[in-house]
């Protein structure tokens, strides 16, 4: 999710760059290599900002969930080593006592 908002948010950019530096104020242009009227270069503005408003969306969802995914390993790798810890306590205090596994 984290590539994918980033390359939403690289691609809004270079729309709106391109049609920054390459389009004449006033009148049409090209952007891209396509002819396009001071309406449709509106349009790409407009489409450019909310892919990069989109893909900044995307990235701080994908960043919280990737955080709490990585918070939750965390606490079960905590929680499996205490239960290995007590286990092995327990198998400790009762030497008569077989685990089969």
């Amino acid at each position: 999710m984290v590539i994918l908002g980033l390359g939403l948010m690289i691609l809004g950019g270079i729309a709106v760059l391109s049609a920054i530096f390459v389009s004449e104020p006033g009148a049409g242009g090209e952007l891209l290599g396509f002819d396009v009227t001071t309406l449709e270069s509106f349009f790409v503005g407009v489409g450019a900002g909310a892919a990069i408003l989109w893909g900044f969306a995307i990235l701080k969802w994908g960043t919280k969930r990737s955080l709490a995914h990585r918070r939750e390993r965390k606490e079960l790798t905590e929680l499996n080593q205490k239960l290995e810890r007590v286990e092995a306590e327990r198998r400790g205090d009762d030497p008569d006592r077989r685990d089969t596994v």
